[in-house]
């Protein structure tokens, strides 16, 4: 029962962070806008120094940002066990999976379920999306908003090819590289299952201990620390970015959280509901804390964490289904990224003058789904690897060019919400995937 208290009083509070940081931001945004707007420039700078400055920018080597200090500090301390967490849960997921039989049906299970949920995402994006373009709504001029630079294009195909690292310490040093980590994993996983119990008791003991390692400092720091690091995450935001910078791609934008809220709020709960005849309302009331904690700190790394613990203890998901299935769909199921950048893709064809077709709209969907699956899981790399797929259709003109510094200028509030959706897609996987395997207390569940 106090278990249980506890649990309610995480939740209830990571509900009070983001209506507080709601409120705060947008009381920030107003005074900002007013001060701006009425000579009193300079005091906004001072207050943006004292709180939100970005310290690792040029030019802020003065500025104290407490809000980024804060946030960024509780993010890190996330991002520091990505790596031995995803790295120790997948193996020790396999390794504890002696029945080959039984691997290879949770893996298709997986797969299929990602696929699934990914192939209906991209169709709402692509209908929804040719839609607005038809009807001439992303035909808007472009305001010279400063974005960053883009990365220059590249195969996606190349996502499968560095999925096989070549050199396991390079691998092993760098959080972008969580593909080729799973990949070493499950061929350990799978080689300790080959050599027996006896021969591996020792490298399991070590592997668990490391586990319950990460896992005890990860408890310590979403309780203590997450409500507070996402009240800062939100405010500074807002006091950031601003609504202003929707106003130029309104269409975009509107068109992309309308999709985005509607797979998350309509299609998820739809798709446990159907495949495993469960509560939706159950899984929708559970993974909200998750999917705030996702909007907030906009990395899916680094809500891993949270989503674990929520989906094990809370849905009920076996540990060994959700060790396996929410470190790999952390890699690869990233429809919420595969929506916004179809979205995305059109919107920035209609701005540059680029005449869509059906078979280019297959293209673009393809190409967002093999993007997606290999965007890192951290802070605004969705939008950047948005230009893969404008380089892989050849929209490099002017135009295009110009659109794109645009969505990257804008974007930040969208990929705050994709992540969102990424989450809890993961989630609702191995919710499905548990239940279909006998491996979902669904006491816990309903509770």
């Amino acid at each position: 029962m106090a278990n249980q208290n506890n649990k309610m009083s995480l939740a209830k509070k990571m509900a009070i962070s983001l209506v507080s940081g709601l409120v705060a931001g947008i009381a920030m945004l107003m005074l900002r806008e007013n001060l701006t707007a009425n000579g009193g420039a300079a005091t906004w700078a001072a207050i943006n120094s004292l709180l939100f400055a970005d310290i690792t920018a040029a030019g802020n080597e003065k500025a104290i940002g407490l809000f980024y200090l804060v946030g960024q500090m509780f993010v890190r301390a996330l991002q520091l066990v990505i790596v031995p967490m995803v790295f120790t849960s997948i193996t020790l997921a396999i390794g504890k999976i002696t029945d080959t039989k039984k691997l290879g049906r949770i893996s298709a299970k997986t797969i299929g379920g990602f696929l699934a949920c990914s192939f209906f995402a991209l169709l709402l994006a692509c209908v929804a999306g040719f839609v607005a373009y038809s009807a001439g709504f992303f035909a808007v001029a472009e305001t010279g908003l400063a974005g960053s630079a883009g990365s220059t294009g590249s195969n996606p195909l190349g996502v499968v090819l560095n999925a096989v690292p070549s050199n396991i310490m390079s691998t092993f040093s760098s959080n972008s590289a969580v593909l080729a980590i799973v990949f070493i994993a499950v061929s350990l996983g799978l080689c300790m299952n080959h050599l027996g119990e006896e021969r591996t008791a020792t490298l399991k003991k070590l592997l668990q201990e490391i586990n319950d390692v990460v896992v005890v400092f990860l408890n310590y720091v979403v309780t203590k620390f997450a409500p507070v690091a996402v009240f800062m995450l939100l405010t500074r935001t807002f006091a950031s970015y601003g609504i202003n910078h929707l106003k130029p791609a309104l269409a975009y934008v509107v068109l992309t959280v309308i999709l985005l809220f509607a797979f998350l709020f309509i299609a998820y709960p739809m798709f446990v509901a159907i495949t495993t005849k469960l509560s939706p309302v159950k899984f929708a009331q559970k993974i909200t804390k998750v999917a705030i904690f996702g909007f907030s700190t906009s990395s899916s790394a680094a809500t891993l964490p949270l989503n674990m613990k929520t989906t094990t203890e809370e849905l009920g998901v076996d540990d060994t289904i959700a060790s396996f299935v929410l470190p790999l769909g952390m890699t690869i199921n990233m429809n919420g990224t595969a929506i916004m950048q179809v979205v995305a893709t059109l919107f920035i064809a209609g701005c540059a003058g680029y005449e869509v077709t059906f078979m280019q709209l297959v293209v673009i969907a393809v190409l967002a789904l093999i993007a997606s699956a290999g965007t890192p899981a951290a802070p605004g790399a969705g939008a950047i690897i948005l230009f893969t797929i404008l380089s892989g259709l050849g929209y490099v003109n002017e135009g295009a060019l110009m659109a794109y510094s645009l969505i990257l200028a804008i974007n930040r509030p969208i990929e705050m919400l994709v992540t969102a959706l990424n989450v809890a897609g993961d989630s609702a996987t191995a919710v499905y995937v548990a239940k279909s395997e006998g491996l979902l207390d669904e006491q816990k569940y309903n509770a």
